[in-house]
């Protein structure tokens, strides 16, 4: 008997990890709280890690690592309620601070250390932001404008910084021509570290042939999908339900007890950190920045992502960033930005929610009852309880 116990524990075991895990990952500030959800999610990662050796990862890793910056701005926006223009400032601090920091010190160590230093630039920058603004009482619109304006200031300022006194260290800010000298990243100390080099496998399959691996690619989809359960864990937790009480109203959850400002800054400095980490690797993936990640078309398109997509939704932000991306730079040029701003608008005023969200609802909607399956067979078995 004490074998059988035994035997049986590890199954059992196994499924209450699995229910903990699934537990603290599904809750009402997310879509997909169902087993189909999971298996489709699934199937989808399984799909993005297959898909450089049938049509190469080509401008797809950096659709993810902009991914990382939709979902910044939904847990900024969609749950704690502010709406920032100023992601882009965190995200191009992330990626100069990167910039500079590997040019200086071109190790493994260096370079690991730059990416390190590059996320805590993007949540410093987003903390003192947002302590002068949330402890400062600025609220709603207003905050919109000082994320915007500080845009605008950091666009016009790194613009200017082409002359050789703009030098920190080795590493030149380079004004409009950008910083072309970022090495490769590398993770790990000398001796015991890895350098992404693009096209540094190769894998001959039997239909395609020889497909040419991108690590760089695996790095940016891992990164994203550990982010994305990651906010569903925290969006789902005590804090992410204060968080989703200060969006709706403020001054009721104050009077509750709760200190709103701390919950906006924490969220604020989540979404910098997180947006810091999108730009280390932006610039990593192109070894350059410039200051054109500080201007306002780019300021505004984390904005449109997750509209599209839905700014309540982390999965919206993901797949709309990916999908926006690729209609403007497969289209390029004014007709691409036609087509962005006339999808805004439709999707702003016939769901003003988001599409992914409305496919959702769609979904949920239209499913049938599993209670209902068997409704012929309901009166016959209500009738023979009845008669006994």
């Amino acid at each position: 008997m004490a074998a059988d116990a035994d035997v049986g524990s590890g199954p059992a075991s196994s499924r209450s990890v699995f229910d903990r895990l699934r537990r603290r990952l599904e809750g009402p500030n997310t879509i997909g709280n169902s087993t189909g959800f999971w298996v489709g999610f699934l199937l989808v990662v399984c799909a993005l890690v297959a898909y450089p050796l049938v049509g190469g990862g080509g401008q797809l890793s950096l659709f993810l690592v902009l991914g990382l910056l939709g979902l910044s701005l939904s847990l900024v926006w969609g749950y704690a309620g502010v709406l920032s223009f100023g992601q882009v400032v965190f995200f191009g601090l992330g990626g100069y601070a990167f910039g500079v920091v590997s040019i200086n010190f071109a190790t493994p160590q260096g370079i690991t250390a730059a990416l390190v230093i590059g996320v805590i630039g993007g949540a410093v920058g987003a903390a003192l932001l947002g302590y002068f603004m949330f402890y400062g009482g600025v609220r709603d619109v207003y905050v919109t404008i000082i994320t915007l304006v500080s845009t605008m200031v950091l666009h016009t300022f790194m613009a200017q910084t082409a002359g050789s006194e703009w030098t920190i260290g080795e590493a030149a800010l380079g004004g409009f021509n950008g910083m072309p000298q970022i090495p490769l990243l590398a993770l790990g100390v000398e001796g015991a570290s890895y350098q992404f080099v693009y096209n540094e496998f190769e894998v001959v399959l039997p239909v395609v042939g020889v497909a040419e691996i991108d690590p760089f690619y695996y790095l940016a989809l891992a990164v994203l999908v550990a982010s994305y359960l990651g906010l569903r864990a925290l969006v789902n937790s005590d804090f992410g339900r204060v968080m989703v009480a200060v969006r709706e109203d403020e001054d009721r959850t104050r009077m509750f007890g709760y200190d709103v400002e701390r919950t906006k800054l924490v969220a604020f400095t989540l979404g910098g950190a997180l947006a810091g980490l999108s730009g280390v690797l932006y610039a990593a993936r192109n070894v350059y920045i410039d200051p054109t990640v500080f201007s306002l078309l780019f300021a505004t398109l984390p904005v449109i992502w997750v509209s599209i997509g839905g700014r309540k939704s982390l999965l919206g932000a993901i797949v709309a960033t990916i999908a926006v991306e690729y209609v403007r730079v497969s289209m390029q040029g004014e007709l691409a930005l036609v087509i962005l701003g006339s999808l805004l608008v439709v999707t702003i005023l016939a769901l003003p929610g988001g599409i992914v969200p409305w496919i959702h609802e769609t979904f949920v909607r239209n499913r049938p009852d599993p209670t209902e399956i068997d409704a012929p067979d309901a009166p016959e078995a209500a009738a023979e309880v009845s008669d006994s």
